[in-house]
């Protein structure tokens, strides 16, 4: 079924998901649950665990989400190789996206969209550290552009870039992506999102003014903000991007700032608050036209956006 996410946008606001990571923490993964045993290899679990991702889609479908994220935030071909699947980039990719599709045409209520999440490398090529800045601009380009071609051919309806904390890297996965259109001939839409500290900040010091410009020029049809922080500590970078009354914002904070207990980041926001406060943006930013969650969210957060919007999408 064609799905037109850019022209739903227009007419109503759109929910996306929470988060991943955290719900498949909650099932207490061993390390003979991931392929190879190779613990940690969370998007591998597409493969070992279909049924585990396959349930969290699900749920978050049921708690009212118009988009799911393809379990594949670290599946860019330099992440794979770490857990030895670097060579499998595009059947990985592939696999999620139509893992994603199958849950999705489950669902006939109404579009449901499949997005395809493509996360960080773990290099800052913009940076001068001797370690994650010692990287070909064309290496990092070709694993994204390989994720790209897997999500494409697995049916994405959209591409999400994420958590994105190196503008040039960013520009690059946005290069990537085009090169796979190219590859696969299917054109999608490109949703770039960048994460900023408390302060309004990417890790290398780049502010939300200077990231939006970087990119807006390069084809994407959405620009966003997600993780590292709450919504209220992005209330003043949205404010910036709402005043441009250009592109359409997407906004998925965590469930609050993280907070450190024995060792582990804990998210106390509730969904009411974080519902409250993400229905205030909607009020006062008209260019806001999506919403969703990041770390700490879960299907209940998102139950709860779902209440919020079907008083504000009357």
């Amino acid at each position: 079924m064609a799905r037109f996410l850019l022209e739903e946008i227009e007419e109503r606001i759109v929910l996306f998901d929470g988060a991943m990571g955290t719900e498949i923490q909650k099932l207490k993964p061993k390390p003979e649950d991931f392929p190879n045993n190779k613990d940690g290899f969370n998007d591998g679990l597409v493969l070992s665990r279909p049924e585990w991702i396959e349930n969290i889609h699900r749920r978050y479908l049921e708690a009212g989400s118009d988009c799911i994220e393809t379990n594949t935030f670290g599946s860019n071909q330099i992440k794979l190789q770490e857990y030895g699947f670097g060579e499998e980039t595009v059947s990985i990719n592939k696999s999620a996206a139509e893992l994603a599709n199958r849950v999705v045409d489950k669902f006939a209520n109404g579009k449901k969209y499949v997005v395809g999440s493509m996360g960080p490398t773990g290099y800052l090529p913009s940076s001068n550290d001797p370690d994650l800045g010692n990287i070909s601009l064309n290496k990092i380009t070709d694993a994204f552009d390989l994720q790209a071609q897997g999500l494409i051919l697995g049916g994405v309806d959209v591409l999400l870039i994420e958590t994105s904390q190196d503008i040039l890297e960013v520009k690059l996965a946005i290069t990537g992506s085009f090169n796979a259109m190219e590859k696969t001939g299917k054109k999608v839409p490109i949703i770039s999102n960048v994460t900023l500290d408390k302060y309004g900040k990417m890790l290398l010091g780049t502010n939300v003014q200077s990231a939006y410009t970087t990119v807006s020029d390069m084809g994407i049809s959405v620009f966003g903000l997600n993780c590292s922080t709450g919504p209220a500590e992005m209330e003043s970078s949205i404010r910036w991007l709402d005043e441009q009354n250009e592109l359409p914002i997407l906004v998925m904070p965590n469930a609050g700032m993280p907070i450190n207990e024995g060792g582990n980041a804990i998210y106390k926001m509730t969904s009411k608050d974080m519902s409250h406060q993400l229905g205030e943006f909607l009020h006062k930013y008209k260019r806001v036209r999506m919403i969703g969650g990041c770390c700490g969210t879960t299907p209940e957060h998102i139950r709860e956006l779902k209440n919020t919007l079907k008083s504000y999408n009357l």
